[in-house]
């Protein structure tokens, strides 16, 4: 009877702290109330890997491309597909046009992560453009200047470099497997570069990874 009792209470503990984690989903909040952007900055060529017939991987050379401005929470996680969803119009696609490397990639992004940023789509899209403009590429890291494989280390240091008001905590860089994937930039919701939390971090192995080059 003791070991059933014991049980019992044991699932009625888990119980709850699944009914908690229900009640209180990461993915979920009102647009504009977010603390900090991140924005995130794909490697083309891994994408292209296992994406061959996007329209981004149509032999343009592409090295870093816009993977989105994602509105986050400074506690971890982020809103998304915010309500009211506004339509893209002609003009915002025209504008996400020289930011995005396909309209498809656009069109989720204003989605899931742009409708809750409080703006609307040219807003948010001008806004993206000049998230873009405070984060500078380093030469080493252009397309066909980049070598076959870097350590993560190096890549955060190389950002670094470029863009001395980054701090030590500013970036991330991930992976897929040992292939590099993107990097994501804190940046504050005037654009300037912050302290990235917990939840924003390098997710990939230690010593080397692979930097393919789409030719």
């Amino acid at each position: 009877m003791h070991y059933k009792a014991a049980w019992i209470a044991l699932w009625l503990i888990l119980a709850g702290m699944t009914t908690g984690a229900a009640a209180a989903p990461r993915e979920q909040g009102r647009a504009g109330d977010f603390d900090f952007y991140v924005l995130s900055l794909s490697w083309s060529p891994t994408f292209c890997l296992t994406h061959p017939k996007d329209q981004q991987c149509s032999g343009k050379g592409y090295g870093f491309v816009l993977h989105g401005l994602w509105p986050q929470y400074a506690r971890g996680g982020w809103p998304a597909s915010c309500a009211p969803r506004s339509m893209l119009s002609a003009q915002a696609l025209a504008k996400g046009a020289t930011l995005f490397p396909s309209q498809k990639l656009l069109k989720h992004e204003w989605a899931k992560h742009g409708t809750c940023s409080g703006l609307e789509p040219l807003e948010y899209l001008e806004k993206t453009d000049a998230a873009l403009g405070v984060v500078k590429i380093a030469h080493q890291l252009q397309p066909f200047n980049v070598p076959d494989s870097l350590g993560a280390k190096d890549i955060e240091a190389l950002f670094r470099q470029s863009n001395p008001g980054m701090g030590n905590h500013g970036l991330a860089v991930i992976c897929k497997g040992k292939v590099l994937s993107e990097v994501r930039v804190c940046l504050s919701k005037d654009l300037a570069f912050v302290g990235c939390p917990r939840s924003v971090k390098s997710q990939c192995r230690a010593g080397a990874i692979r930097v393919p080059v789409q030719r």
